[in-house]
């Protein structure tokens, strides 16, 4: 039985080697990034039986985001789009150090996910699964993602498969007032929601202000909790860590240090390794410390994807914890 599946769009990362421009470099480096198949890669490596739904062109840039995915242990149902009308969509990353900074280019225009239904996704398997991952970047494509993303959770839920949803809010892609509707018409059908502060913030208005007992981390995933029925809520912190509120016990995690080579895809490598270690039999507190870890061994790590081993990840949490390496 699948344990975790994710639903959602993957790109082609392009990115010129580190101190190019993009409008002067000779060469390319291509990799697969996108959060929902970022979380799937993560959870795959650290031994949770992992299934990524989405549509990809039937073309060769289609076959290797499969290709990509299934290298690290991820079962890809994919719905095919015809090459002639749909395409893959692009990111562009051009790294920089300070002052300049690092850039980000999207060229997504007719992806094929834009145009995804739920019939054409293997949605027994999240039917059959533990837990459904999206993220609030698929209904920001387009109408039809947006609907096929409601009718997944809902279908989810209607078979006890516990949702998770992070939304990963991009200013690309929609305003905070458009983004905001749509995420709260999704909250009904989520049982866990992972959140960045800054996300609560600047999209569902919680700032956490207020006279209240707790941080404002707390007062967040607290009043989230009473307006909304989550089950878990889930904050990230950034460089101050993360905290979660589950069955009215907080549980506080800080961050491990890590030298960082590539930061993207440090959230969804945190939410891949919370699931893993959830599934794993381990509690939220130990979750959180297994996203932690995760998301710090990301950072050494080039390209979107998790490449880590769960004795990484645990090695982490030991040497953090006092264990010792024998």
């Amino acid at each position: 039985m699948t344990e975790l599946v994710t639903f959602g769009e993957t790109m082609l990362r392009l990115s010129p080697p580190e101190g190019d421009r993009l409008a002067t470099t000779r060469t390319l480096e291509a990799r697969a990034g996108g959060a929902e198949s970022n979380v799937a890669v993560a959870g795959a490596r650290l031994g949770a039986d992992t299934a990524w739904l989405s549509k990809l062109p039937d073309s060769p840039l289609g076959e290797r985001i499969v290709h990509e995915l299934r290298g690290h242990g991820v079962d890809t149902r994919v719905a095919w789009g015809d090459p002639e009308t749909t395409r893959l969509g692009t990111y562009y990353l051009e790294p920089g150090g300070e002052p300049r900074g690092t850039d980000v280019i999207y060229d997504r225009a007719d992806a094929a996910i834009t145009t995804v239904a739920t019939e054409e996704l293997a949605t027994e398997t999240v039917a059959d699964a533990t837990y459904c991952y999206t993220s609030g970047i698929t209904p920001a494509l387009s109408e039809e993602a947006a609907e096929t993303t409601r009718e997944l959770l809902a279908h989810a839920q209607a078979n006890d498969t516990t949702t998770v949803f992070d939304p990963n809010y991009r200013a690309k892609l929609w305003d905070t007032e458009t983004a905001r509707a749509a995420y709260e018409e999704l909250f009904p059908d989520v049982d866990v929601l992972v959140v960045a502060q800054r996300d609560a913030a600047a999209v569902l208005g919680r700032d956490g202000a207020g006279s209240t007992a707790g941080t404002p981390a707390e007062r967040v995933a607290r009043g989230l909790i009473a307006d909304f029925d989550f089950e878990t809520v889930v904050v990230t912190r950034g460089d101050e860590g993360a905290l979660a509120v589950h069955e009215g016990d907080v549980y506080d995690q800080p961050v491990y240090e890590a030298e960082t080579l590539d930061p993207i895809g440090t959230g969804d490598a945190f939410v891949g390794g919370f699931l893993a270690r959830r599934l794993d039999g381990g509690g939220v507190d130990e979750a959180l410390s297994w996203g932690a870890a995760t998301a710090a061994l990301k950072r050494t790590v080039a390209g979107d994807l998790a490449v880590v081993s769960p004795d990484e990840v645990a090695a982490v949490v030991d040497e953090a914890s006092g264990g010792i390496d024998r």
